[in-house]
């Protein structure tokens, strides 16, 4: 999916994160606008909020997060302090 770096693996407050698709444990990050429709009609799309979107590496879903942001770990090291 991307051209920099690779997909890693994610937690959640503590806790391993997986694709709730396919069950894939690597995922690539993006920011993700939240549009709103008032925002758009007003053209000022560019003040919403936004969120973290973590794309699953094996089927492509889109897991949004608005609220606690997850962590990024580097597949080749695990997870931190064994959180399999």
């Amino acid at each position: 999916m991307g051209i920099f770096g690779k997909p890693k693996l994610a937690t959640l407050l503590g806790r391993p994160l997986r694709c709730l698709v396919c069950g894939g444990r690597e995922f690539w990050s993006r920011e993700v606008k939240l549009n709103s429709t008032g925002a758009e009609f007003l053209g000022l799309s560019w003040a919403n909020q936004s969120a973290v979107g973590l794309i699953c590496d094996a089927c492509g879903y889109v897991h949004e997060f608005a609220g606690p942001r997850p962590e990024l770990w580097k597949p080749e090291r695990g997870y931190p302090g064994g959180a399999e």
